[in-house]
């Protein structure tokens, strides 16, 4: 049973998976939401769902980690609002959602600027080497052997940014402070923006050095940067991404680096997270990251003021601060 004061029952929010923000709601907002976690709870995750059957009408759930299936929902029957601490909604069957009337909120745009940031900062490192770099002091590789590789530099280069969005319109924008040149794929051609369209992104790959992939993750993008698209990058060419993992082809990723089809890579997702790829970690033209393009102090915090937000305009039958529409 949900926790009481004065009487008055909290209202309950079920907690699947283990979104980061989950300790700072815990610690903030304990007294105005009872949070439901199966992870705490001895019973199979199903049997604890059905038990909250006719009580839960809100889910708290993170981005990629964890699938919003039909099995879950069939046991959440009272359900009326997903709350998604992500921009990616891939987890989630929204036809099924809205089918059943369940309302979705998002991260919109609350990480941005974390992940443009990001983006520049793993390009920037790929060409300069700069975690290489680091690693060959580390190793003690200076005194002996001065001849540190090349780098290439970042100002003037033709970037081709894949998926003009919010996340893809700040990336550009920062490195316009660089002297790029920038084009782009989208869905759709944007009549506003100052940069060159291109239908594909092999259309895009062959007229630019380096791709920066900053979509969403659907069924038309799953494996839209194919080998085709790499080879035309060219040999001095850079892949980035900081959308989902499935986007890239890792295989072929992996082959046309080990074949030195491309010039590298900085990749802050993966397809079969949190499993990587062994053979990324021996190519030194490869920077890694967790998945962390969106988590700053800064974002969380603005994370958890988002989630309460929603959660209390749906409590309260006031609208949703930021809801997923169709194509948002």
């Amino acid at each position: 049973m949900a926790t009481k004061i004065h009487g008055d029952e909290l209202p309950q929010v079920l907690v699947l998976g283990s979104p980061w923000v989950l300790p700072s709601l815990e610690s903030q907002f304990s007294h105005r939401f009872h949070f439901l976690k199966p992870s705490n709870s001895q019973f199979p995750l199903l049997q604890f769902l059905s038990s909250y059957a006719q009580s839960v009408q809100a889910l708290l759930i993170p981005g990629g980690s964890f699938a919003l299936t039909s099995a879950i929902l069939d046991c959440l029957p009272s359900l009326k609002l997903a709350v998604t601490t992500s921009v990616g909604v891939d987890h989630l069957d929204l036809p099924e959602l809205r089918r059943r009337g369940i309302a979705v909120a998002y991260a919109g745009n609350l990480y941005s600027e974390d992940v443009a940031d990001m983006a520049v900062g793993l390009l920037i490192d790929v060409l300069r080497k700069v975690s290489a770099a680091d690693r060959f002091l580390r190793q003690g590789l200076w005194p002996t052997n001065r001849e540190f590789p090349l780098g290439l530099k970042l100002s003037g280069k033709r970037i081709g940014i894949v998926g003009l969005g919010k996340i893809g319109c700040e990336v550009a924008k920062r490195l316009e402070g660089f002297g790029c040149k920038m084009s782009y794929n989208s869905r759709t051609k944007k009549p506003l923006v100052p940069y060159s369209y291109h239908s594909t992104v092999h259309e895009l790959a062959a007229e630019c050095e380096a791709l920066i992939v900053c979509c969403g993750l659907t069924e038309e993008t799953r494996h839209m940067i194919d080998r085709e698209v790499m080879v035309a990058l060219g040999k001095d060419g850079v892949i980035i991404n900081v959308g989902r993992g499935a986007i890239i082809d890792e295989k072929e990723l992996i082959e046309c680096l080990l074949q030195g089809e491309i010039g590298g890579a900085g990749l802050d997702v993966f397809e079969n997270e949190p499993e990587i790829p062994e053979e990324l970690f021996g190519v030194d033209n490869v920077v890694l990251s967790p998945h962390v393009a969106v988590i700053t102090h800064e974002s969380m915090k603005g994370l958890c003021k988002l989630v309460v937000d929603n959660l209390e305009a749906f409590f309260s039958n006031k609208p949703l601060v930021s809801p997923f529409m169709d194509g948002g």
